[in-house]
């Protein structure tokens, strides 16, 4: 019987070699293998070998090696087709009835994939010719050189609506298969089917063999309706059960590199521009349970890279909700949260694979971020609060479907729970294993007390989204967490580049609040040098040398990264940058005055947590949150130095 190759793929996917042959050999780690006694001789020595990312064995005794469904059948004396039902029974999958439209379908399904290569040809082509200028321009922005752009096969879909469609047809491309393929947008209403990708750099995406299913587009223009895009569920495609960069990945992993999930793409090239090979991502979703299934067929333990914001706080705490029902002896999840809400592709261009390393480094273990999650908050100040902390915690390990797993879950939050109820009267040297306390008091958002144990829960008691004692001490990271906010690099960047600015501006650069102790060294240096009038942007830059500040200013100017940074930039029109300055200013200003009044926000509500404070929160929160990252909007702004004549 002749089962469709995809349907034995997907068989092979479900079901790792090693949970395969564990059923008739004994298996033990061994390093990034399993070994065991050979089940074909009689032996001492260990010469069974299983490598579940190669999805094979190797018996080095009789010389046989192969499959899942060639060890079922030499170890069972099972036919193909008998082994074949009962790995699918074993896996969950029914068996696919062979007809002959299965069959013409699994031969249409090998015809989509050429027509998707011939299209991610079509985008590496427009990307180096004259119509990817504008491309090429934003991935130099974005510091992705040449080299990596080929490697990731990047490329450009030009805002035509039909140069792809039309470029398919001279290569005998039917319109069914690219509208199949989902790179035609068609429908009722529409007359003729067009380009779903337009004017924007393209991201193939493969299956772990490495054919391309998919694209994604990322927008050049702002005013577009999604600045990432999507190929549509296809025959080809599915978005929950597969991720970016999964091949390339999986044979990084089987060499040595550490599985690590970012969000997005581009967090993907930089991660492995930087030496991080192993790096993955969700497409444009939050992680399912399928992309669950394949990272811990990778890695027993991925590592989860999330931005230290809100967004990525609660991003984690929905993997964590997500991977518990799952969780097995040796399987689990590590979680990197990265400093001041900033991406994988912003840390390791302004810090480096080293800063990228100290992050990873400090990444913390499932039960942490649970634990990390019921705190954030929280009251315990009645016995019924502390009764209700206890009650969430068994429903939540209730969940855990591993018997072994879920006891030491419930073991380890009982621990956790006496820490953090502990009378503060008990002594650092009292013994008893998990229950050696410290004096002392934890203290909540809203101020209740209650009782914290010693050095031994304290990286895990950090807030959520801090860097640990060993990040934060590093010198990359703590350069990097004192990094320059951009609007304070920008205007000393400006100041340097544009020295004459200091004329009539000396007064507002001396006044403005800085939050960054480097800033305001630049600036005394700078304006010092002003003082003396060596107001040119060689004076500057040698009155910062002499106080040793280059290294300073060598951090600063690796935020000018971005296509928007080109007021601070040299060659800027004196007219453009007499108008930017007054607002940039005052954006500085007004984005101060209102972290200030956060700041005193969350104050008020720790002190008092009232309906009124929790609403001046979130009032406060919204604003800054629609403020954050404008820019100044001005009628015909940049056509002196020839930009767009709109606003940027």
């Amino acid at each position: 019987m002749r089962y469709p190759a995809s349907f034995l793929e997907e068989l092979k996917a479900r079901l790792p070699v090693s949970e395969v042959a564990s059923r008739r050999v004994s298996l033990k780690k061994a390093g990034r293998e399993w070994k065991g006694l050979s089940p074909f001789s009689k032996e001492k020595t260990a010469s069974f070998f299983v490598n579940d990312q190669k999805m094979a064995w190797f018996d080095f005794s009789s010389g046989k090696n192969g499959s899942i469904f060639d060890f079922v059948m030499m170890t069972e004396g099972l036919t193909f087709p008998e082994a074949v039902e009962q790995l699918a029974q074993q896996a969950g999958m029914p068996l696919p009835k062979v007809t002959p439209e299965a069959e013409a379908q699994e031969h249409k399904r090998k015809t989509l994939y050429d027509v998707m290569e011939l299209a991610a040809k079509f985008f590496e082509t427009t990307l180096a010719s004259r119509l990817g200028a504008k491309a090429r321009g934003y991935l130099a922005d974005r510091s992705i050189e040449p080299a990596s752009q080929v490697q990731f096969r990047m490329g450009y879909a030009p805002a035509d609506r039909f140069a792809l469609k039309e470029y398919l047809g001279a290569q005998c491309v039917p319109v069914g298969d690219m509208i199949e393929t989902g790179m035609l947008i068609a429908g009722d209403d529409i007359p003729v089917p067009y380009d779903r990708f337009r004017d924007r750099v393209m991201f193939p995406i493969t299956d772990l063999r490495g054919r391309i299913i998919a694209f994604g587009g990322r927008a050049l223009e702002k005013d577009v309706p999604a600045k990432y895009l999507n190929s549509p569920e296809t025959t080809l495609f599915h978005k929950g059960s597969n991720l970016y960069n999964g091949a390339a990945a999986r044979h990084a992993i089987h060499d040595g590199a550490r599985l690590i999930v970012a969000e997005g793409y581009v967090d993907v090239v930089a991660l492995v521009m930087a030496g991080f090979t192993g790096a993955v991502a969700p497409l444009g979703t939050a992680l399912t349970e399928e992309q669950l299934g394949l990272l811990w067929k990778m890695s027993e333990e991925p590592t989860l890279c999330f931005d230290g914001d809100g967004a990525g706080r609660r991003a984690a705490f929905r993997a964590v909700d997500l991977a518990l029902p799952q969780l097995a002896p040796g399987k689990s999840l590590l979680f990197a949260l990265l400093p001041d809400g900033q991406d994988p592709d912003d840390l390791v261009r302004s810090g480096g694979k080293e800063a990228m390393g100290e992050v990873l480094a400090g990444a913390r273990p499932l039960a942490d971020m649970l634990w990390q999650r019921e705190m954030e908050g929280a009251r315990f100040d009645t016995p019924e609060r502390r009764a209700g902390l206890e009650a969430r915690l068994n429903q939540l390990t209730a969940v855990i479907a591993n018997e072994t797993v879920r006891k030491y879950y419930r073991q380890d939050l009982e621990a956790r729970v006496r820490e953090l109820f502990a009378p503060q009267t008990m002594r650092n040297d009292q013994r008893g294993g998990p229950q050696r306390y410290q004096s002392g008091g934890y203290q909540g958002r809203d101020g209740g007390r209650g009782g914290r144990g010693g050095a031994r829960r304290q990286n895990q008691m950090q807030p959520l989204g801090q860097s640990s004692a060993g990040l934060t001490s590093s010198s990359i990271v703590r350069g990097y967490r004192s990094s320059f906010p951009p609007r304070e690099a920008l205007i000393l960047l400006a100041v340097l580049n544009h020295p004459w600015l200091l004329e009539n501006h000396s007064e507002d650069l001396a006044n403005l609040e800085f939050m960054n102790p480097d800033a305001d060294k630049l600036r005394s240096a700078i304006l010092e040098a002003a003082a003396g009038h060596d107001s040119d942007t060689a004076a500057l830059r040698a009155a910062i040398e002499k106080r040793k500040l280059s290294a300073v200013l060598a951090r600063v100017e690796t935020t000018l990264t971005h296509f928007s940074d080109w007021p601070a930039r040299p060659g800027a029109a004196k007219d453009d940058i007499a108008q930017w300055w007054t607002h940039i200013v005052t954006l500085h200003r007004r984005s101060r005055t209102l972290n200030k009044e956060l700041k005193d926000a969350e104050r008020a509500l720790g002190d008092e947590p009232s309906e009124e404070n929790l609403a001046w929160l979130r009032d406060v929160q919204g604003r800054l949150s629609a403020f954050d990252g404008t820019e100044a909007t001005i009628e015909g702004f940049g056509a002196l130095s020839g930009r767009p004549a709109r606003g940027f």
